[in-house]
């Protein structure tokens, strides 16, 4: 029993992993009600994990590496959802999306090319910002948009995204679970 409730967060972390190919199917299928709830729940369970695993100090390099696959499928799940489903509000905020996906996206290229795979520091800064994109995207496909919430979100995933990207540039070597920018130089002395 010690060790099922010690993978609950891995557990959570491989439901949502192996539920990417459904939401693909719902959205593609045009079953945005079912897509809507499905997602939820993903976004609900991704809350959890974390939760979990730092209360119980359950925290591992594959759990945080299976999170951030989990966290991967579920945005791109509702990024494709967007474009598929709301290319209206997508093409009238196009410049922001653009931002986003380039400012996530170098952090990820930059750490493939330094040490040979992606990313999964669970920042602070992108722990906070995927919970107002989670907020966000329930919101949004559940009640429609709000163009303020909409900024707020988008201004808290872009400094969060750059804060990633700063710590790819800086780290010396790949490693889950830091804080953010401030601790990784504390614990460096000096920037890398």
């Amino acid at each position: 029993m010690k060790n099922l409730f010690r993978n609950i967060p891995n557990i959570l972390s491989g439901w949502r992993l192996l539920s990417f190919p459904l939401l693909m199917y719902f959205i593609f299928s045009h079953q945005r009600g079912e897509f809507i709830l499905l997602l939820s729940i993903n976004l609900i369970t991704d809350i959890l994990d974390g939760l979990i695993a730092r209360v119980f100090k359950l925290q591992t390099n594959f759990g945080a590496r299976l999170d951030s696959l989990a966290d991967m499928g579920t945005y791109l799940a509702a990024f494709t959802a967007f474009i598929y489903l709301e290319w209206s509000f997508v093409s009238a905020h196009g410049w922001a999306f653009s931002v986003l996906v380039f400012l996530w996206l170098l952090p990820q290229l930059i750490c493939l090319i330094r040490f040979g795979r992606p990313p999964h520091f669970h920042l602070w800064s992108n722990k906070f910002a995927g919970y107002m994109q989670g907020i966000f995207i329930f919101t949004y496909f559940n009640w429609g948009n709000s163009e303020i919430f909409f900024m707020i979100m988008w201004v808290i995933s872009v400094l969060a995204f750059l804060e990633e990207l700063v710590v790819a540039v800086r780290i010396p070597q790949l490693r889950a679970n830091l804080k953010g920018v401030f601790w990784m130089i504390r614990e460096q002395g000096k920037i890398a």
